[in-house]
């Protein structure tokens, strides 16, 4: 089920959702500003990203104006995070460097299956013990 969700957004709201949560994470709240700096992109940028994934269902925008995920929107976000954390650890332990493995792992994230990944994790936890 959430192939065919995550199919019906674009990379760039996968980063949005991945980034509320990030933010979230780390702060507890998320406000546009802080998407704003996060993804390097302009306020009204991320005003009209921000409204499309309220109006798909992704968001709710508080009265505090707090970003909050909705079911669906936290677990496009838990998925394409967990596929960005697996990936940059796995780049950086090939000696990638981070930054670049970090950038890599971004666009990775959004096109590789989940059959794939899934074969992926499991091959690195018979490697490393590791998922």
């Amino acid at each position: 089920m959430k192939n065919n969700i995550r199919k019906a957004l674009s990379n760039s709201g996968e980063n949005y959702l991945e980034a509320v949560l990030m933010i979230q994470e780390k702060k507890g709240v998320a406000y546009s500003v802080d998407l704003a700096h996060k993804l390097g992109v302009s306020k009204p940028s991320v005003s009209v990203a921000v409204h499309a994934l309220e109006n798909e269902g992704y968001l709710i925008i508080g009265d505090d104006k707090a970003l909050r995920l909705t079911d669906a929107g936290k677990a496009i976000a838990e998925e394409v995070y967990e596929k960005h954390r697996f990936f940059t650890k796995a780049l950086i332990r090939l000696g990638v460097d981070p930054r670049i493995a970090e950038d890599d792992a971004c666009r990775i994230e959004h096109d590789v299956s989940e059959g794939t990944f899934s074969i992926l994790k499991a091959y690195a936890s018979r490697c490393t013990g590791e998922v």
